[in-house]
C-alpha cells in the first residue's frame, strides 16, 4: 500500500498534539455552575465516562479522515519476463561399452544419467531434448520445457534400446542437428557424451560437425571413460557374472575436432566427480538471459477510511444528543 498524498499525514501528529494541549488547557480552567436542584444532574456519575468515549470516537474519526485525505492506494504487481532461451539436445551413448564399471559405484551409463538429471534440474526455462544412440540413433524426448516428463524419459534410457550395438557418433549428431536446425533460439547446443569412437553409421563425425556449424549449433563433447582398461561385466550361462578388462577406446582427437569446428569445447571425464563437474561447467557457460519488467496497478482505498470516519462523526452527534447529553 502507498499514499498518493503523503504530506497530509503530517496533520496526524499536529492534530494529536493540539488535542492534548486543548484537553490540558480545559482541565486548568475548570469552572462550576450554580443549580437549584441536584436532581437535574442525577446519574451524572456516568458523564465523565461518556465524555471520554465521545472524545475517542472524535479522535478516531479525525484520524481516519486525515488518512483518507492522504489517498491510500493498494498495489497489484505484475511482471513481464523477457527471456532469450537456449535449446539443448543431450546426446547419450547407449552402446554396450557403457556397461563398464570404472565410474564407481555404478557403470558409465548410470552415472551419466545421474549427471544429466542434475544438469536438467539446474535449468529453468530452456528447451531440452534427448537423443540416444549406439549403431543407430533416435529421439528419446523432443525439445520441451516440461522437465518432469524429460526426467522420466532420461530414467528410461538403457543399454540396447536402439537394438543395435556400436557407436555411430556422426548419425547421433545429425539426428540432434535435425531437432535444432529450425530453432529460433539465440543459442543452440548439443551435449554429446560417449565412451568410444565412431565405428557405425553412414555419416562420419566431421561431416556431421560441419552440418552443426552451418546451422549455428555448438557441440560440447564429453569423453566418459577412465584411464586404461576398465572392468566389464560378462554374464556366463555356466559360471554366472564375471568381469573382464575392456581396453580403453576413446577417440579424443575426433571429439575435440567436433567441438572445435562448432565453437564448443571437449571435456574428458574419468570418474563420477569429474563428469558432474563437467556438466556444471557447461551449465555455467550456457546461461539464459532474463529481463524482468515489473508493473504495479494501484486501486483507491480512501473510501475504506472516509466512510468509517463519516459514520463515527454521525455516531458522535447522535450519542452526544441522546445518551451522553450534557448540561449546557
Amino acid at each position: 500500500m502507498r499514499f498518493c498524498y503523503p504530506y497530509f499525514l503530517v496533520l496526524i501528529p499536529l492534530f494529536v498534539t493540539a488535542y492534548f494541549l486543548l484537553v490540558k488547557n480545559r482541565k486548568l480552567k475548570r469552572r462550576g455552575i450554580i443549580i437549584s436542584d441536584i436532581k437535574i444532574i442525577s446519574g451524572s456519575d456516568s458523564a465523565p465516562a461518556g465524555i471520554k468515549f465521545l472524545s475517542r470516537i472524535r479522535i478516531l474519526a479525525v484520524l481516519l479522515m486525515i488518512l483518507s485525505l492522504a489517498r491510500p492506494q493498494g498495489g497489484e504487481k505484475s511482471s513481464e519476463i523477457t527471456k532469450k532461451g537456449i535449446d539443448i539436445i543431450l546426446c547419450l551413448d547407449t552402446s554396450t561399452s557403457m556397461l563398464a564399471e570404472d565410474f564407481k559405484p555404478h557403470n558409465r551409463l548410470v552415472v551419466a544419467k545421474q549427471a544429466v538429471k542434475k544438469f536438467v534440474k539446474g535449468r529453468k526455462t530452456d528447451r531440452i531434448g534427448v537423443v540416444v544412440f549406439s549403431a543407430a540413433a533416435f529421439t528419446q524426448c523432443p525439445l520441451t520445457t516440461d522437465y518432469g516428463s524429460l526426467l522420466d524419459f532420461i530414467d528410461k534410457v538403457e543399454i540396447g534400446m536402439t537394438q543395435t550395438d556400436g557407436t555411430a557418433i556422426g548419425t547421433a549428431l545429425l539426428t540432434a542437428v535435425g531437432r535444432l536446425k529450425d530453432s529460433v533460439s539465440k543459442s543452440k547446443v548439443i551435449i554429446l557424451l560417449t565412451d568410444g569412437r565412431n565405428n557405425a553409421g553412414e555419416v562420419d563425425p566431421v561431416t556431421a560437425a560441419k552440418a552443426a556449424a552451418a546451422f549455428g549449433i555448438k557441440v560440447y563433447s564429453i569423453g566418459a571413460a577412465g584411464i586404461g582398461p576398465a572392468p566389464y561385466p560378462v554374464d556366463d550361462p555356466v559360471f554366472g557374472r564375471r568381469y573382464v578388462q575392456m581396453k580403453e577406446d576413446l577417440d579424443e582427437q575426433t571429439l575435440s575436432g567436433i567441438s572445435l569446428a562448432t565453437g564448443g569445447m571437449f571435456f574428458r571425464a574419468t570418474d563420477k566427480a569429474s563428469l558432474e563437474e563437467i556438466y556444471k561447467k557447461i551449465d555455467a557457460l550456457e546461461k539464459t538471459d532474463f529481463k524482468i519488467d515489473e508493473y504495479t496497478n494501484y486501486r483507491e482505498l480512501y473510501r475504506y477510511f472516509l466512510f468509517p470516519a463519516a459514520l463515527l462523526f454521525l455516531l458522535e452527534i447522535i450519542l452526544s444528543n441522546t445518551i451522553f447529553r450534557t448540561v449546557p
